[in-house]
């Protein structure tokens, strides 16, 4: 599996646009990581002493997110990033999510960086993955209900592989098809950034996070 492409026009459109690809092979996702529940429960704990809130829209790193998703069509107030979305649910709820524990390491990584992030089990993705904008033409399943069938509106940015969308929006939501799940052994990660940040401190911690539950962890960067 090679790293994603970013199109030359998506990269030409957004020359600030930044990523971290971690490739994890030999996951082992079925058992608890301590480290990764630990980097939650400090979030939790730092937001609910007062000392420390997630980044929100105001924030440079998400205000650049903000800035794109508009200059492709999306409101990012109606659509948010994910970073976006997953700090706002930290900051009313006080917790965040515990899915599995690779969902959740780029989670922790994500909201303490201000960083989007995601992830795709590869024994699902159907040839190279590409970053690009969509034609109007392609199919997304989103994640979490499998019998839905939407359309990537003309100029959307999209991750997509030969078999569809992978995430819309950029980085919105993910495709159902190549969610992580605790079965899940072989995992691409990325990390993203739209203010032309360095990225290689948020992927060391990811990666920290993954070497002791996996055979092979590998970092790249693309932008």
């Amino acid at each position: 599996m090679t790293l994603p492409h970013l199109h030359p026009d998506v990269a030409a459109a957004f020359p600030a646009a930044r990523i971290a690809v971690l490739t994890a092979r030999g996951v082992r996702a079925g058992r608890p990581w301590p480290a990764t529940e630990a980097a939650l429960a400090r979030l939790e704990a730092r937001t609910a002493d007062g000392d420390w809130r997630p980044a929100d829209e105001h924030d440079p790193r998400i205000a650049a997110w903000h800035t794109a998703y508009r200059a492709f069509g999306t409101n990012p107030r109606r659509l948010r990033p994910s970073v976006d979305a997953l700090g706002r649910r930290l900051a009313k709820q006080g917790a965040l999510p515990r899915i599995n524990p690779a969902v959740d390491s780029y989670n922790a990584v994500s909201v303490r960086h201000a960083r989007p992030a995601g992830a795709f089990d590869l024994a699902a993705v159907d040839g190279r993955i590409e970053i690009r904008f969509a034609d109007g033409t392609e199919e997304f399943t989103p994640l979490g209900e499998p019998d839905t069938v939407e359309q990537p509106k003309p100029g959307e940015v999209v991750y997509a592989d030969a078999a569809g969308v992978l995430t819309r929006h950029w980085n919105h939501r993910d495709a159902h098809r190549t969610r992580v799940t605790e079965r899940s052994t072989d995992v691409l990660f990325v990390l993203e950034a739209m203010d032309g940040a360095e990225l290689a401190e948020a992927a060391g911690e990811l990666r920290d996070l993954l070497v002791p539950h996996s055979e092979q962890v590998t970092v790249r960067y693309l932008g």
